[in-house]
């Protein structure tokens, strides 16, 4: 079983200090994030031929938002929080969900990732937490198991 990190305060407040730097990016550069259509096709990792990675930080902080019992495993190549086309966990998306766009710039996403992984891997260093960058399935499937 793959532990959530312990919901400390001060890296919950990290991350979302984190999360409005990159929001605060992706308005200053519209013209290359592109704008969402918020039809979900993403969120169908397999058929859009797209993988999803997280962090340590952001899977404390989904699990104290939602709360750790309400972390879902994925079971398909569907994230399990697109319900009926729609993100019910829009207010606590990870990084990748937060900078990809269907019709973004790629190079813009791939700077802005990279940029962003950066500060992630950083608040791992800074909270004692093991640095893992994982599929999104095999992190929330890990949670799920214990």
């Amino acid at each position: 079983m793959v532990a959530v990190p312990r919901a400390d305060e001060r890296l919950l407040e990290r991350v979302a200090e984190i999360y409005r730097w990159l929001g605060e990016q992706i308005r200053l550069r519209e013209d290359a994030a592109g704008q969402c259509r918020a039809c979900g096709d993403c969120c169908d990792f397999d058929a859009f031929d797209h993988r999803l990675f997280i962090t340590p930080p952001e899977l404390a902080y989904l699990a104290a938002n939602l709360g750790g019992q309400n972390l879902k495993p994925m079971l398909t190549g569907r994230c399990p929080y697109n319900i009926d086309g729609k993100c019910s966990i829009y207010e606590y998306r990870f990084a990748g969900c937060r900078i990809f766009c269907c019709d973004g710039e790629k190079d813009f996403q791939s700077e802005l990732s990279e940029r962003v992984l950066e500060k992630l891997k950083s608040a791992c260093e800074e909270f004692q937490i093991p640095y893992r960058y994982r599929h999104l399935a095999a992190a929330l499937n890990g949670c799920a198991e214990g």
